[in-house]
């Protein structure tokens, strides 16, 4: 976490049968964490991450479903129906290795 503020960060992934969604990782300002413990599997992996007052640091076009408190949810689908909200993931492209680094940064404002 390369910015001035604390974020909290969900990640998705494919699991075995679906996408799933995991949060939160709550990463303090210029503070590293390791969200992924074991090698990665998946080429692509998918981030969402937003500032304590909910202000988007990392996000893209990929919706999948997140929680407002831990979770871990399955599928991506009727995110609103099951009692979760959509969140625009960004998806990385880890180059299919077994680990990556991903370096959050203070969003450019005008």
């Amino acid at each position: 976490n390369q910015t001035l503020d604390v974020v909290n960060v969900a990640i998705g992934q494919e699991a075995e049968t679906a996408f799933r969604t995991e949060g939160w990782w709550t990463i303090g300002a210029n503070r590293c964490v390791n969200v992924i413990q074991e090698p990665l599997v998946n080429r692509y992996i998918y981030v969402f991450a937003n500032d304590v007052f909910g202000q988007p640091i990392l996000n893209g076009s990929t919706r999948m479903c997140i929680g407002s408190k831990r979770f871990l949810i399955d599928g991506t689908t009727a995110c609103w129906e099951r009692g979760h909200t959509i969140a625009p993931f960004y998806e990385v492209d880890t180059q299919a290795v077994e680990r990556w680094t991903l370096f959050l940064q203070q969003p450019i404002t005008n």
